[in-house]
């Protein structure tokens, strides 16, 4: 919640201010944001993946895209995307493939014909090597004190879900499709590697930073806190396929404390809103987070202790 100097909002717009459209802003976000993992920290045994810096070549693209987005919007079509993470691989996929990387997107893999075993997220083109990489967008709230190398504590907005599970699930089982007899008849060669890529945002208790082992130091952070803490002037609510890249938008409802808090005091779930300030006629993210329900921390806590926090 407190003003940070130089924060990665601020960075963004500097960089990427020249970007106003949603899906391209929100692609530049996934190529431009730091990984959420660490992928030198031992705790994950070399299995994370990392885009690296955006090249000047890519920025060009990116603006021109800005320009002209009819090839983008064309890739993305004209489906409501419900799920955040569908719409996410669907830009990430855009970005291999205009760029000679892809080799497959979202290939099955079956047993039989009524048995699928799973699904590679993406198959990359690696110089002569063949990449298998799995993709995740996440966004989690730290309840309570980190638990070093298990992230039980980083919580899913909704409970749904804790970063220690969700990256089980991906380590044990889904980078181990490339090695299924049903999976290597289906490559032209053998998986060089298989990683994961995953991109998002961790949100503090009144936005105190924890830094964790396996986390990366610079990842992207927030705040969260109940309707009743809330603090700043002026707030725009988040719909959440614009929870990625950090908001710019005109025509937008801005809220002030007082509203913001009377419009959010009986939700239920937990909701996404960014400060916002008004900059040559846009509305400009300076800092972002999670108003949550009273109970939302009671809950938490109850879930994650009880074990019945789902894998």
């Amino acid at each position: 919640m407190p003003h940070v100097p130089d924060n990665y909002q601020q960075r963004f717009e500097r960089r990427w201010g020249h970007l106003t459209r949603p899906h391209v802003r929100a692609l530049a976000w996934l190529l431009d944001a730091p990984d959420l993992l660490d992928p030198a920290s031992g705790h994950w045994n070399g299995q994370i993946a990392s885009l690296g810096p955006v090249s000047s070549e890519v920025a060009a693209w990116l603006a021109a895209l800005q320009t002209d987005p009819a090839p983008l919007d064309c890739a993305l079509g004209t489906k409501f995307y419900s799920r955040l993470g569908l719409y996410a691989e669907k830009l990430l996929a855009f970005y291999f493939e205009q760029h000679g990387l892809l080799h497959a997107h979202g290939l099955q893999v079956q047993v039989n014909r009524n048995e699928t075993v799973g699904e590679f997220d993406f198959l990359l083109k690696d110089d002569d090597r063949l990449l298998h990489w799995e993709f995740a967008t996440k966004f989690y709230l730290l309840e309570g004190r980190p638990d070093a190398g298990v992230f039980h504590h980083l919580i899913g907005p909704n409970l749904a879900d804790t970063l220690g599970l969700k990256m089980r699930k991906i380590l044990d089982r889904q980078l181990a499709l490339s090695v299924h007899p049903a999976a290597t008849s289906l490559l032209p060669q053998a998986v060089h590697a298989a990683q994961a890529l995953v991109k998002g945002w961790l949100f503090y208790e009144h936005g105190v930073l924890q830094q964790m082992e396996g986390i990366f130091p610079t990842h992207n952070h927030g705040f969260w806190c109940t309707a009743g803490q809330v603090q700043g002037e002026r707030y725009v609510i988040l719909p959440k396929l614009q929870w990625l890249a950090p908001f710019k938008g005109r025509d937008v409802e801005v809220f002030d404390i007082v509203s913001l808090q009377a419009r959010l005091a009986d939700s239920m779930q937990p909701v996404l809103v960014a400060a916002v300030e008004h900059i040559d006629g846009w509305e400009v993210e300076t800092a972002r987070g999670f108003v949550v329900p009273d109970d939302w921390q009671s809950q938490a806590a109850e879930r994650r202790i009880e074990g019945r926090l789902p894998a």
